[in-house]
């Protein structure tokens, strides 16, 4: 697997989304995608407890730990490369989380316009 250029959805270099939990399709802290990614993981969000619920209700369930993957499940506050598409069904249905645009990949407007995840990115001056 061969990842693409590091860069973010601003055109810079991209950040870190998270490091506790380790997130990313490649478990490095960061939205990196390659063309095995199906899913896309490449949306740095902020969860919240209504995207978990909602999360959890398609069939996701990414708050219950899972002992057995290394997975201690994912609580408000916790940053974590999204699937594009579950994000923008998210915002579709109106509970999208915060996004963290600086740590969210390129890749991510292959599925997802800028102008929507710049609706939910992180207020300015926001502690990473």
């Amino acid at each position: 697997m061969t990842p693409d250029p590091s860069i973010n959805v601003l055109g810079e270099p991209l950040e870190t989304c998270g490091t506790d939990p380790v997130t990313g399709y490649f478990r490095n802290g960061n939205c990196d995608t390659c063309a095995e990614d199906a899913g896309s993981h490449t949306v740095c969000a902020v969860m919240t407890a209504e995207f978990l619920a909602y999360s959890k209700y398609v069939g996701n369930d990414l708050s219950t730990p899972r002992p057995d993957f290394g997975f201690a499940g994912l609580k408000p506050g916790d940053r974590w490369c999204l699937c594009a598409g579950r994000f923008l069904q998210a915002h579709d249905e109106g509970c999208a989380p915060d996004v963290d645009l600086a740590a969210t990949h390129i890749r991510a407007l292959d599925i997802v316009s800028f102008e929507v995840l710049e609706r939910h990115a992180l207020p300015a001056g926001q502690p990473r």
